[in-house]
């Protein structure tokens, strides 16, 4: 008997990822950099600077990443938490 063969998933292989990866960062420099030559409708004075909402958008992701390892210390529970006491 032979061993069945694995099924291939698109993200098993490290070059798709790495593809996907380098697609990701040119999409970001070139939306970065059409931020420089693009006009935009401004409501409010700081959404004229260029690259705010790429400084907004990271300062967001990070400071929910720093609440979120904070919050997990006042809802973690204890490993044995579901372990039936006898």
């Amino acid at each position: 008997m032979t061993e069945p063969e694995k099924k291939q998933y698109l993200f098993d292989k490290p070059r798709n990822v790495s593809l996907l990866l380098r697609s990701l960062y040119a999409i970001c420099a070139l939306l970065f950099i059409l931020d420089f030559f693009l006009h935009r409708h401004v409501v409010h004075e700081w959404d004229g600077i260029t690259g705010f909402f790429a400084i907004f958008g990271f300062i967001a992701y990070v400071t929910i990443v720093l609440l979120a390892k904070q919050l997990r210390k006042i809802v973690k529970r204890k490993e044995d938490y579901y372990d039936v006491d006898d």
